[in-house]
């Protein structure tokens, strides 16, 4: 008695601790394992609401399998949603390795977004699972809407999305402002997933530096709770030719150390883009990098330090490392394609070419190793294009300048 009596004021003692700081327990609020979704999602919204105007955390404490909860939550301005973990790579697992644990929501809903969030907000050390997703059947596959989405209605400015894991989600983050609206200062780190669109992260209308930074993309993480894709569901995300990473109408964008695993396109760099790739590895996709540019300002790209192994689609000449249209430049700098088999999904066991430029757009190539493509070339280029390499070496290993 005396023993329950002193834990029990240690953790009183705790919550007023943590309630002096700005944090709130979601069990404090309401937010339960056993209750169900829509119960759920209510006491969330209430307590989000009430803490919108001084700003402040709710506390997603780790429960045995989660939280059951309906989409359609709105984080307001100045609310931050935070978690134990950091991106759990290969998911957390229960004592029988059925399903995730932790600081983790359980999604069902099928027709609302999970969250939309507005400007100084923070989601951060946190699991969304999809417990009635297939892992092994294409045609079973739920197009589920975005986990995370902006709030239409208003600019979203100041976000952050850190350690966040998400498992059998259709998309994770989806930033596409619709004009008027914008979004500014998206900050994405951490994050790991397989969204089953092959949409990952994207971004439209964001003018001030957004952030994708240290992402990891694979079939494999849902590994600790034994629900790994099978070949024909990675098959089926590959045939949607959408793109892990998607940006347009950005300023100065900022991609650093992303990874991407068994989808159609590794990033889609739209034509009203600029800014900087490095650090990269782009694995089993038909395109690693398209590059799209509408003018000669500004639309320009310096990619630098990354590899890709473009090797699987429909066609094996639409299989290109590099997709460069439209004008603007690129200049690229020790990337490297190897392209070659994997069993874990069907694939030509090579690429077409290194690079097809379809414009007159303007390329400089420094260091670039250019291994395991079909083609007699490791270039196809458009009559006005303007390439330069230097130091760079073809599928024989020879010294490939130009």
């Amino acid at each position: 008695m005396k023993r329950r009596l002193f834990l029990f004021a240690a953790m009183l003692l705790l919550t007023i601790l943590v309630n002096a700081q700005g944090w709130t327990s979601v069990q404090a609020v309401g937010v339960m394992p056993g209750n169900t979704p829509s119960e759920n999602r209510q006491a969330l919204q209430r307590a989000i609401d009430a803490m919108s105007p001084h700003g402040g955390v709710l506390y997603v404490e780790p429960a045995e399998g989660g939280y059951p909860m309906e989409g359609g939550l709105l984080l307001r301005r100045n609310v931050s949603l935070v978690g134990a973990h950091g991106p759990t790579g290969r998911g957390t697992a229960t004592t029988d390795r059925s399903k995730p644990t932790g600081s983790l929501f359980v999604i069902t809903d099928r027709e609302r977004p999970f969250i939309r969030v507005e400007s100084a907000t923070q989601l951060r050390g946190l699991q969304f699972f999809y417990p009635e997703q297939t892992h092994t059947d294409p045609a079973r596959i739920i197009a589920y809407p975005p986990t995370i989405s902006l709030a239409a209605e208003v600019n979203a400015q100041g976000v952050t999305l850190s350690c966040l894991t998400f498992y059998g989600e259709y998309m994770a983050m989806d930033f596409r402002a619709q004009a008027p609206r914008i979004c500014e200062q998206i900050l994405f780190e951490h994050c790991y997933g397989y969204p089953l669109s092959g949409e990952f992260i994207a971004i439209d209308r964001c003018y001030d530096v957004p952030r994708i930074l240290h992402c990891h993309v694979n079939p494999a993480n849902m590994r600790e709770f034994r629900r790994p894709f099978s070949r024909s569901v990675i098959d089926a995300v590959v045939a949607r030719r959408t793109y892990t990473y998607w940006i347009d109408h950005t300023d100065n964008a900022q991609c650093i150390d992303l990874f991407t695993f068994g989808v159609y396109g590794g990033i889609r760099l739209g034509s009203e883009t600029y800014g900087q790739l490095t650090n990269f590895n782009f694995d089993c996709v038909a395109v690693g990098i398209h590059k799209i540019g509408s003018q000669w300002k500004n639309r320009n790209w310096q990619i630098a330090q990354g590899s890709i192994i473009a090797n699987t689609g429909s066609r094996i000449e639409e299989v290109h490392p590099i997709l460069i249209e439209g004008v603007g430049h690129t200049a690229l700098s020790n990337v490297e394609a190897f392209s070659g088999g994997n069993g874990a999904l069907t694939n030509f066991e090579a690429s077409w070419d290194y690079m097809t430029v379809t414009g007159p757009a303007s390329v400089s190539m420094t260091g670039c190793r250019m291994q395991g493509y079909k083609s007699t070339e490791p270039l196809h280029l458009h009559p006005e294009a303007r390439v330069r390499a230097v130091a760079c070496f073809d599928k024989d290993n020879n010294l490939f300048e130009k």
